[in-house]
């Protein structure tokens, strides 16, 4: 029932009981614009231990939701562009204002592609989710820069989990 990467715990396992989500609201669902840097630089993304990821700058990515403007920066993992492939995923965490209330509070992620052709791109954040060390903190997991704090309540994707 369970994969050997899962995150949980034995004692987890025995009474997991499924996730929370919110209920999925279309107006989370945008078109947004990729602007990719000029220069990729190659950064160490902070994370909840001391191990020191690089991620690639990809670009920006802006979109409206309720006709705020915003913004996310969009990665690629390093260690994944060597290994994988596929070269179009697109990485953004990102935390808002339900970020420790309703939402794991060192933020959740996002998945996205870079598009075939043109600069538009899907953000779909029903489909957004809890990092690993949500579930345990013996995980080491991204933490969201400052520039992908959103200024409002992203009330879709995953919820806190509750043991």
């Amino acid at each position: 029932m369970y994969s050997e990467s899962s995150p949980f715990t034995q004692d987890q396992k025995k009474q997991f009981n499924g996730l929370n989500y919110f209920l999925v609201n279309s107006k989370y669902k945008v078109e947004g614009t990729l602007i990719k840097e000029p220069e990729q630089e190659t950064i160490i993304m902070e994370t909840s231990t001391d191990r020191t990821p690089e991620y690639v700058k990809y670009g920006k990515v802006s979109f409206e939701i309720d006709t705020m403007k915003l913004t996310l920066t969009v990665y690629q993992s390093k260690k994944l562009l060597e290994v994988s492939k596929d070269k179009s995923y697109l990485f953004i965490p990102f935390r808002d204002k339900t970020s420790g209330e309703l939402t794991y509070g060192g933020g959740r992620y996002i998945d996205s592609n870079i598009p075939d052709e043109g600069d538009k791109i899907i953000l779909d954040f029903n489909k957004t989710y809890n990092p690993y060390c949500a579930y345990n903190h013996k995980y080491s997991c991204v933490i969201p820069p400052e520039e992908n704090r959103l200024p409002l309540r992203i009330e879709a994707g995953e919820k806190n989990f509750d043991e």
